[in-house]
């Protein structure tokens, strides 16, 4: 595979391969199975790999600075300096890198842990890289930097923050349900050993737990425009597991563009309809412009979390439609403290100086997980929601017309599934409107 690699783009600086992002996965890679790589007798084929090595190092070292801020960015950092570690002659490389690498990192992760981009993924990503790099160290018998310990001790709890009850991964900012296993196996080789963290201000998620139920919700604004090409319009929205099984989620996946996810659905699935969440006058609470880029929209939200004898309350409000329809979205989720209750309220509120006449229709969707099925009660206020050989929950709304519509739900390798989802749709006067709903589990 690697003789062959080399053969079609060893010579050849061209993209996707040689992109930076690429560039130093490839180099953390190929030291990490040198064992294997090198075990050819072919001096010819060994020297080939060993030069590409080091020109994929070189490369790097012109093109990092330059890269999109993220993720890839700071790959490409990571490769640089593993590259100054496994090279003979590294140690000026290892400077310039672990310099370009610390001013990446200051500028890639919120106080809390997180990533800018809001991403779950981006965050096993980066997780994954920066343990390798200091295997690298390791193997090097050399002490790895503080800095770099310090933000994997930060990254870690943020992480585990965002998995369900079963140690899968919430679907956030176009990241989608990464298998359990794959998180374990990451976490483990950080060396971090750590509980969830359960409130992340700054990156903008809520983590809530009674017993084995476990709810998710994104109470921040999307990420700015340029540090992500998958930003979603979710704000507000909410995941519940209870064990093993999704209750409800978001469909997921807009950054796995590729074989199953094609371009068109991609973009759908970053739109707000694609969350729990309620949306108003069929429009994205922060919009999503023809370039793919994010536009104007959530700017702020406001929260206030208590945990009560009574259970979790977490309120929160954003602002993403007061400019174009002149109303506040607030959502209240109360989580009882045996997990077998969640109660929630969305309100419409006229914004601040607005002079909004007329009604506004809107809906609150809430997109089920892949192993449940809903059935309809006959007032249209409630639906039975069955899970084969697991529990049994029920929905009920206050208010609108209840129905149950088809929907998709993407797994960890960006396969694509047909779902359902409860849909709630209700009409908006000038002053506003609210609905309360409840999820509760019956048996």
């Amino acid at each position: 595979m690697v003789r062959n690699w080399l053969a079609a783009h060893g010579e050849t600086v061209s993209e996707p391969a040689w992109r930076a992002d690429n560039s130093g996965w490839r180099i953390l890679y190929w030291a990490f199975h040198a064992p294997l790589i090198l075990s050819s007798s072919d001096l010819v084929y060994r020297s080939a790999v060993l030069n590409h090595l080091a020109r994929a190092a070189r490369h790097l070292d012109r093109v990092a600075d330059k890269t999109r801020p993220g993720i890839g960015q700071l790959v490409a950092w990571t490769g640089i300096v593993a590259a100054s570690l496994l090279m003979p002659g590294g140690e000026p490389r290892q400077v310039f890198g672990e310099a370009g690498l610390r001013k990446v990192l200051e500028t890639s992760f919120y106080a809390d842990g997180g990533n800018i981009a809001r991403s779950p993924q981006a965050q096993l990503d980066a997780i994954m890289a920066l343990a390798m790099l200091a295997r690298t160290y390791d193997m090097r018998r050399i002490e790895v930097p503080p800095f770099l310990q310090e933000i994997l001790a930060r990254s870690v709890p943020a992480l585990l923050g965002l998995v369900h009850a079963d140690g899968g991964m919430g679907s956030w900012q176009g990241s989608a349900a990464t298998a359990p296993e794959a998180i374990q196996a990451i976490v483990a080789a950080s060396g971090v050993r750590t509980r969830p963290l359960k409130q992340a201000r700054d990156w903008g998620y809520q983590r809530l737990v009674a017993g084995k139920v476990v709810l998710l919700a994104d109470a921040a604004p999307p990420p700015v425009a340029r540090v992500t090409e998958a930003g979603c319009a979710s704000t507000l929205a909410f995941e519940l597991s209870d064990g093993a099984d999704r209750i409800i989620v978001n469909c997921g996946g807009a950054a796995l563009t590729g074989a199953t996810i094609p371009e068109d659905l991609a973009r759908g699935l970053r739109t707000t309809a694609a969350h729990s969440t309620l949306v108003l006058a069929d429009s994205n609470s922060t919009a999503i412009l023809a370039s793919g880029a994010l536009g104007k929209g959530v700017t702020e939200v406001e929260l206030d979390r208590h945990e009560t004898p009574q259970g979790s309350r977490l309120e929160m409000s954003h602002d993403g439609y007061a400019r174009r329809h002149g109303l506040i979205h607030r959502r209240l989720l109360i989580l009882s403290p045996n997990g077998r209750e969640l109660r929630g309220e969305d309100q419409l509120l006229p914004a601040p100086r607005s002079r909004r006449k007329g009604d506004k229709s809107f809906v609150l969707r809430f997109h089920l997980g892949p192993s449940l099925q809903a059935s309809l009660t006959a007032d249209k206020l409630g639906a039975l929601l069955r899970i084969n050989g697991g529990p049994l929950w029920q929905f009920r709304t206050s208010e609108g017309a209840l129905d149950v519509e088809e929907s998709l739900w993407v797994d960890g390798d960006g396969r694509p599934h047909p779902t359902e989802q409860l849909v709630v749709t209700a009409t908006a006067p000038a002053g506003g409107a609210s609905i309360g709903w409840i999820f509760k589990h019956i048996g």
